[in-house]
């Protein structure tokens, strides 16, 4: 990622030293829209609209140009107009920027200040500005992208005075396309052009915060929050890289310095709610990430990551049908994510519901044919039906997509040997336990493979390791079956006494103590 940062930051300085002198136009309605479209909060933008000596306008903050009076001119309607009213909310504004931007028009709407409504009247306010504001906001993202590249290719009354703004709103679409490197060069145009502006520095803290570059993310932060030491963004984007450096207490601290920014009813904290939930489920704490997921969905019912986060949250406390209910929720909202079947998918396997996890998992394949998860799910489901040959296809996919996976290994040896591919079986578990020698089971498996083959001597050494590495009564019993075929019955006697003493509700262990008796009375 290209970076220039230093030579920004002396920009920055410069800017911001003079905020006090300077006396700028209030923001035309262009230039709101752009701010929306780049996903700054409602109620920021209206902080940022208050003018105050201890609160710098937005158009210092933000800086967009000092000609954007002249921006009112691209809308089709009048700026205090119903229908003005209405394109707000099409891109995304709440009721209280709505209000505070329209108060003519919008004080004639009754009803709660979050659940106002603008009825489309005759005729249609727009720009633009507007319509890249209303595409971002119905998550159109790729035209979004294409009318704000047309916009800064082709403006429509010559060189655009929001050319500044536009980079920076092209930056942010990229971004969430995860285009990191293209939405990086944005936002330093954006900063080149429009310097002093903490959203910036905000969205380079983020992506460096997504790029494992958790020293440049903080430093990014802690720049924004010089500037506007009550940007509740910026609080978040220190969260975020303290986070990534490990620091979950002071990553929470800052998160908390978000929300205090913000009205409590933002629908901006459900981001921030979201990043606490993830913190503290990596804290250790799941009660408080559920806690803290449940209040992002409060504010934003829709907000599928949350509702797949708390499955994830859910399923780790045990709450199988609470998982299971979260990730049905995710999958409602966003029916083409694949994690979320396989999430849910898992969860079912989990629940032993073996039926719907195999359903899951084939709408799954079928709606995303090169997705590599689920395979060892399916293999427990088919082994749960006896159904063997579907079970060995779905192991070998495993392997295919983990070919170092020594439990995958282990497993197809089992379905294997229940197949009567002996052989086969015996190859693959010798695979298995030398990925994982560590692994009694399979050793387990390899030892009745061995006797299945008749290596009776090697079938004793893995019995006899199996039972160092767990000393059960099944790996005694074990150990003792494989003894009665070499023919050495005062040894299987004692190991079959043992595995009676550690388990006496199995009367097979009895019943073949009694056998063992009979041979040893029959050759003496």
């Amino acid at each position: 990622m290209k970076r220039c940062i230093l030579s920004c930051l002396s920009l920055l300085l410069a800017a911001s030293s003079s905020f006090a002198q300077q006396t700028q136009p209030a923001p035309a309605s262009d230039t709101v829209f752009l701010w929306l479209a780049s996903g700054i909060s409602s109620a920021r933008i209206e902080r940022l609209l208050i003018q105050t000596p201890t609160n710098p306008p937005a158009t210092q903050l933000l800086k967009p140009t000092q000609h954007l009076a002249e921006d009112a001119g691209n809308l089709s309607c009048d700026s205090t107009s119903h229908l003005y009213a209405a394109a707000l909310q099409r891109a995304g504004a709440d009721s209280h920027l709505i209000q505070s931007l329209t108060p003519k028009s919008s004080n004639r709407i009754a009803g709660k200040a979050n659940r106002k409504t603008y009825p489309h009247a005759v005729g249609k306010c727009s720009s633009p500005a507007a319509e890249i504001a209303t595409l971002v906001h119905e998550k159109k993202i790729a035209a979004a992208e294409e009318a704000t590249r047309t916009l800064l290719r082709n403006p429509a009354d010559g060189p655009s005075p929001n050319s500044a703004l536009l980079h920076f709103v092209l930056g942010t679409i990229l971004r969430r396309q995860d285009r990191f490197d293209e939405a990086f060069d944005e936002f330093m145009e954006s900063s080149r052009l429009m310097p002093g502006s903490p959203e910036t520095h905000n969205q380079l803290s983020y992506l460096f915060y997504r790029t494992d570059d958790a020293g440049d993310a903080l430093a990014e932060a802690r720049t924004a929050l010089s500037i506007d030491p009550a940007n509740a963004e910026a609080y978040r984007s220190l969260g975020l890289a303290l986070y990534a450096e490990e620091h979950y207490e002071a990553a929470l601290h800052a998160f908390d310095e978000a929300l205090a920014h913000e009205p409590a009813d933002s629908p901006a904290n459900a981001d921030v709610y979201f990043n606490i939930g993830i913190t503290q489920r990596d804290a250790g704490d799941l009660r408080r990430a559920a806690i803290a997921y449940r209040h992002a969905l409060n504010l934003r019912p829709d907000f599928w990551e949350a509702h797949s986060n708390l499955g994830v949250v859910l399923h780790d406390q045990g709450k199988l049908d609470g998982a299971i209910a979260e990730y049905r929720a995710a999958k409602r909202q966003n029916p083409g994510d694949a994690s979320i079947r396989n999430n849910l998918g898992n969860t079912l396997c989990d629940k032993e519901d073996f039926d719907g996890a195999i359903a899951e998992f084939e709408d799954l394949y079928k709606q995303s044919q090169d997705w590599e998860g689920g395979h060892n799910c399916l293999a427990r489901a088919y082994m749960s039906k006896l159904d063997y040959t579907s079970a060995i296809r779905e192991l070998r996919a495993a392997i295919a997509t983990n070919p170092d996976g020594a439990a995958e290994y282990r497993v197809l040896g089992q379905a294997l040997l229940l197949s009567g591919k002996d052989q086969e079986a015996l190859d693959t578990l010798r695979k298995a336990v030398a990925l994982n020698p560590e692994s009694t089971l399979g050793h387990h498996y390899l030892g009745l493979a061995l006797v299945n083959t008749e290596h009776m001597e090697e079938a004793e050494k893995e019995f006899r390791e199996a039972l160092r590495l767990q000393p059960s009564a099944e790996n005694h019993y074990s150990l003792a079956i494989c003894l009665m075929a070499l023919n050495r019955y005062e040894e299987s006697l004692a190991e079959l006494e043992i595995a009676s003493r550690m388990d006496p509700s199995q009367n097979v262990y009895r019943a073949r103590m009694q056998e063992v008796v009979r041979l040893i009375t029959a050759t003496k």
